[in-house]
């Protein structure tokens, strides 16, 4: 102890020399005993006093500190290159225009189609909503990365990242209200579901409720701020331990979408393969609801294909991986996440005959100026002969006579 006293008696004379070493002495009052110690340690280096000075200088928080500072701290080297950046910038801003033109195009597509008017296509007006917000992130991340990032506050990172979790999260939850929309309404035999507008208005907003949770969450104090041991190499202010959570919840999401899918794929299966020989007629009429799931699992499958990698790697940083090398993979990761957000609206157009023709008369109406005029015409199609007098009968003699009658005037 650092307030002990070490009496050594000599072995000669009749009285005992006391020696004391260079601990302080004794200290009756235990305030004024524990201050005398710290001195004693500040004087001369003791481990205890530079245990204490370390976890001091850890737990203090850097909110006023620039990214640059954690950068350095978590020996992230993501080095652009002038020409680089350029070219990414002007690459990425093209890719953005897109996916936010299409994406509006296919919100004002379902709002103006009355053929449109449905659960399912209110829950895909959700879905390009996500991935308009996703653009808006991406162009934002593009002109505050490389020198920039390391110039950011705490605050505009924390809004450069938000924007991003938010949209990932919004995609993810319109994708599995999605597969629970189209289970209920497969497992019914039907094209659509029975929700009604009140539910689907509320399930949209819990969406977004819970997307912006998930965004904010690593500013509401999820951080590394406080913690710097704690911080990952691929986000230098959010620590491990929310990219553990956030990677494996994704992931478990995932495996929940695709057993749904599953189970609606062999449950389609198995009715048709029952209906076919008694009633084929039956089952034609049923092909828009197979084809509805068609749309939807190929939105899925480019999504997960899209954004698995990303939340490997971002386990793989919060497990602290030290061989990975996750930076090496950061750009690519990136780029994988705007072609998902550039291929959602070529999938719609391209197995929804429907959606398709309705872009082609929104770009009319944009070119022409006749927007109602147009978009009224495209709620209507034209219907087969069976389609309006319910029955394959062929006309009658007096009606071919009135017609050649018609044709002769």
């Amino acid at each position: 102890m650092l307030c002990s006293v070490n009496r050594v008696e000599q072995p000669t004379g009749p009285r005992a020399v006391t020696r004391r070493n260079s601990a302080p002495p004794c200290c009756r009052g235990k305030t004024l005993c524990i201050a005398t110690v710290w001195i004693h340690a500040f004087r001369h280096g003791h481990p205890l006093y530079r245990l204490h000075t370390n976890m001091a200088h850890q737990n203090q928080c850097h909110y006023g500190e620039l990214m640059g500072f954690f950068y350095n701290n978590s020996n992230a080297r993501d080095g652009w290159d002038r020409t680089q950046l350029i070219l990414v910038q002007v690459v990425g801003s093209l890719f953005c225009c897109f996916i936010l033109v299409s994406n509006a195009m296919v919100i004002a597509a379902i709002i103006n189609n009355k053929r449109f008017h449905y659960p399912f296509y209110y829950l895909l007006a959700n879905l390009a909503a996500s991935d308009f917000l996703a653009g808006i992130a991406y162009v934002y991340l593009m002109f505050n990365t490389g020198e920039v990032s390391w110039k950011l506050t705490v605050k505009e990172y924390f809004i450069r990242q938000g924007l991003l979790d938010t949209s990932l999260s919004a995609s993810l939850a319109n994708l599995l209200v999605i597969a629970l929309e189209r289970y209920i309404s497969i497992m019914n035999w039907k094209v659509h579901s029975n929700l009604t507008k009140k539910r689907v208005t509320l399930l949209i907003v819990l969406v977004w409720a819970i997307s912006i949770f998930m965004g904010a969450v690593p500013s509401l104090g999820w951080n590394c701020i406080c913690d710097l041991e704690d911080c990952s190499e691929l986000a230098p202010i959010f620590s491990r331990s929310y990219l553990v959570f956030w990677s494996v919840s994704n992931l478990v999401v995932f495996l929940v979408m695709v057993a749904i899918y599953m189970r609606i794929y062999t449950y389609v299966k198995r009715k048709t393969s029952v209906l076919t020989p008694h009633t084929s007629s039956s089952v034609n009429r049923k092909r828009t609801p197979i084809k509805l799931i068609k749309t939807v699992m190929t939105v899925l499958g480019a999504f997960v294909i899209c954004w698995t990698p990303g939340l490997v790697v971002l386990l793989l940083d919060g497990l602290h991986c030290e061989r990975c090398r996750v930076m090496l993979f950061k750009r690519w990761l990136l780029l994988l996440a705007v072609l998902n957000s550039v291929m959602n609206p070529c999938i719609y157009s391209y197995k929804d005959e429907e959606m398709w023709t309705t872009f082609k008369n929104l770009l009319r109406c944009i070119g022409s100026g006749t927007w109602r005029q147009r978009s009224s015409k495209a709620n209507v199609r034209p219907l087969s002969s069976s389609q309006v007098t319910g029955n394959s009968q062929p006309p009658s003699e007096e009606a071919k006579n009135n017609e050649q009658g018609v044709l002769k005037t």
